[in-house]
């Protein structure tokens, strides 16, 4: 099982989740899946979306997908805080090792919170997003 990370009360990170794994997630609490990493990123062995999406939602959660590669744009970041904010919580968004995920949660933050609480609530998931400080 890829270990969840909490962020806020809403809110979680996580790397890759399998497809085993999503019993998992509806077990503990989650209403909603956001999948931030591209289809075959890291090879064939990866799930696809697609695979994903069915097995989450026959688990009656729902399913969002904003893959994308490297530093969120602003775009991305909007596009981030939207999803968590109209879909049922608590929400986990996952990547390859959750870094993207919690980033652009990080980023969409900016101008709603201090960058200190927002950079200790990255530290607390196990992320150091310090170096985005002039971001935020």
């Amino acid at each position: 099982m890829a270990e969840i990370r909490n962020v806020t009360e809403h809110f979680a990170v996580a790397p890759q989740l399998e497809i085993a794994d999503l019993e998992i997630v509806k077990a503990s609490g989650f209403k909603t899946i956001i999948c931030n990493r591209p289809d075959g990123e890291s090879g064939p062995d990866q799930p696809t979306t697609q695979i994903m999406q069915e097995k989450a939602e026959a688990l009656g959660l729902v399913f969002l997908a904003l893959p994308f590669s490297g530093m969120p744009s602003p775009e991305i970041a909007n596009q981030q805080a939207a999803l968590i904010d109209s879909s049922p919580a608590p929400v986990l968004a996952y990547c390859r090792s959750g870094t993207r995920s919690i980033t652009a949660w990080a980023l969409s933050q900016s101008g709603q919170d201090r960058a200190d609480a927002i950079i200790e609530a990255a530290s607390v998931a196990g992320y150091d997003l310090s170096g985005l400080r002039s971001h935020f």
